[in-house]
């Protein structure tokens, strides 16, 4: 007989970056993917059944990452995708050529994610410049990040 080998070393988790939900399951502030994109649901309203028809849900949520305004209606019973969302605080070490140099918990540098637009880019950039150690909140779905908030570190 001949010798059966199996290769195990090269295998990921492949975990997903969503999951189904039935609509009648999401909730407000929770989130979901409408057009491809992660949102965070804002309101939501069902209307009743006709004779024979399905309850609708009446879904507005906005894109966590771009903050566009997003709807969709769909039967109760349906499923919707959800998604997988991350929040990891990382200690600020450099700005540079729009992009944020970030320490991880585990000591390794992390310099992929882009300095924020608006009010918050400035709030960063400015706590930079004084020297102030800053904690940053990165928010990651369906492979996509984004910096979403900021504050001081904790007096050691």
């Amino acid at each position: 007989m001949a010798e059966e080998h199996h290769d195990f070393e090269s295998g990921s988790a492949n975990a997903s970056a969503t999951f189904p939900m039935q609509c009648s399951a999401l909730r407000k502030n929770g989130h979901v993917v409408i057009k491809g994109r992660p949102c965070k649901i804002v309101d939501m309203s069902t209307s009743k059944t006709g004779k024979h028809g399905h309850a609708k849900v009446h879904i507005v949520a906005l894109d966590i990452f771009n903050s566009r305004k997003m709807e969709d209606i769909c039967p109760s019973t349906h499923n919707l995708e959800v998604p997988v969302v991350k929040r990891d605080e990382y200690t600020l070490i450099d700005v540079q050529d729009g992009y944020l140099t970030l320490m991880t918990a585990d000591g390794s540098t992390k310099d992929d994610v882009r300095l924020p637009e608006g009010e918050l880019g400035q709030q960063i950039e400015e706590g930079f410049d004084e020297g102030r150690e800053l904690i940053i909140t990165v928010v990651s779905a369906m492979g996509e990040e984004c910096a979403l908030g900021v504050r001081d570190a904790p007096n050691q």
